[in-house]
Order: structure tokens, then sequence, then C-alpha cells
């Protein structure tokens, strides 16, 4: 079974068609990276996936739910982290992951927060307001927080956006984290090396539509290896990219 199904898709917003018939198929427990410019239709395909927002056709199923019939129980399969870190600033991070648990209403949530804290690095830091914390520790603590409940489908949002290099490393590292440990995760992101680094497969969506949707080699397949001084140059996940969508085409 897949674990997040999408056949069809479609959404306009008035006369503005965002969705033009988007398919996907993601395997349990992998990194899949929805790849596309601003506009593109990335944040409305999640918004529809996470039941906040209703196609206006297609069909689509996350955890072996449909999206449009069976909402409660897609809601309890997944977690969203969208593009700035939801965390409460005045509490500590340990404050914060034991405030999610006891909303979540699970038992023991000290042990929860603890043991959160320990896989995502941020043990030290625990007692600390999250204001002093780093853009990286911030991302970290906020995925921490969506993992309480153990959903097994997470939606991340553009989640390196607005961080430095390091802040961007540290999350990298979290989210390939996450899929040893057998959870599903769709990310969106419009950096090239983040899908490079992270992915199992890439779907690059443009103009509202799937453009193309491949592993990282089967993408780079689809350009020629250049010739420089007689050595074959591989082409990136960029030049495939910019072939397919173009540098400067206006973004819908």
């Amino acid at each position: 079974m897949s674990a997040i199904r999408v056949q069809g898709l479609e959404k306009s917003f008035k006369d503005l068609k965002v969705l033009r018939g988007v398919d996907l198929d993601v395997a349990p427990g992998t990194i899949f990276a929805l790849l596309g410019s601003n506009g593109a239709g990335k944040t409305t395909v999640i918004r529809i996936l996470s039941t906040l927002l209703r196609a206006d056709g297609g069909t689509a199923s996350v955890n072996g739910f449909d999206v449009a019939t069976q909402a409660a129980d897609v809601r309890e399969s997944i977690s969203l982290t969208g593009q700035f870190a939801a965390v409460d600033d005045i509490l500590t991070g340990r404050e914060n992951l034991v405030m999610v648990a006891r909303l979540r209403h699970l038992k023991e949530p000290g042990p929860i927060a603890d043991t959160l804290l320990k896989r995502f690095s941020l043990t030290e830091a625990g007692g600390r307001r999250v204001a002093t914390y780093s853009g990286g520790m911030r991302r970290r603590l906020d995925i921490a927080m969506s993992l309480i409940g153990d959903p097994p489908v997470i939606f991340l949002d553009e989640p390196t956006t607005g961080l430095d290099p390091e802040g961007r490393l540290e999350v990298w590292q979290a989210v390939k984290e996450l899929a040893a440990g057998g959870t599903t995760v769709l990310l969106t992101t419009q950096y090239l090396d983040e899908a490079e680094q992270l992915a199992g497969r890439i779907a690059i969506l443009h103009e509202g539509r799937i453009i193309v949707d491949g592993t990282l080699a089967e993408l780079k397949q689809l350009l020629p290896a250049a010739k420089v001084e007689y050595v074959e140059k591989q082409p990136t996940l960029e030049d495939v990219f910019l072939a397919l969508v173009g540098p400067n085409r206006e973004q819908r």
C-alpha cells in the first residue's frame, strides 16, 4: 500500500488554476521531494493532503485513508511542519514537547519529551527558553514536536526556509533520521541541493502539473552528459530542473 497516493488532483482559486491534474505515489518509509519554484503549487498539495483544503477534482489518500471522506483518520496519521517553526519562545524546549504530549493525551509526557530531546541532540538545551535557540535548533525542535504520537506520515513544507547553512545541515540530518526510523516524509522545497541530498524520489511540479518523477539518477538521465576536456560531466539536478522548467519562465 502506498503511504501517499494522489490521482488527478485539481485546485483553482477563482480564475487561477493552481493544480491541473497532479499524480503522486509515495512508498512507505521514504523521503519524497516535491520540487518547484515559488507559486508552483507545492503548498497547495500539502494543504489538500493534510485536510486543510478541499480539492476541486481528483482523489488523494494518506496512510490508506481518503482525504475527502476520512479526514479525521488522515489527521490522526499525519503531522505537518510548515515554513516557520511553530514553537513557543517563552517555554523551554522540554516544556514545548511536554505541552504537545499532554494535548495529545499521552501518558508520561516527560519521558516522551526527554527521548525526543536526545534523538534531536537537544538534551543540553532542553532547559533553556526557545527564544535563545538558533534557527536550526528551533526547526529541529519543531520536527521533534511533530513526531509526538508517532505519526506514520510527516509533511515538511519548505523546512529550511530562512536557515543558515549550519542550520540546514542540522535539519537535513534530522529528516534523514526520520526516514531511517520508518517514517514517510513528503518534503516540499525550492532548494535543488536539498532535494538532491535527502530524497529517494523527486517530482518536479511546474505550472500545476508534475512534469517529471523519478530517482535522482533517473532525472539525470534526462540530460546527456557534457564533455569537458574529454571528461564526461554528469548533469546536476539544477541542470535538469532548468532544462525542464526554464530559468525565466513565469510561475503560476
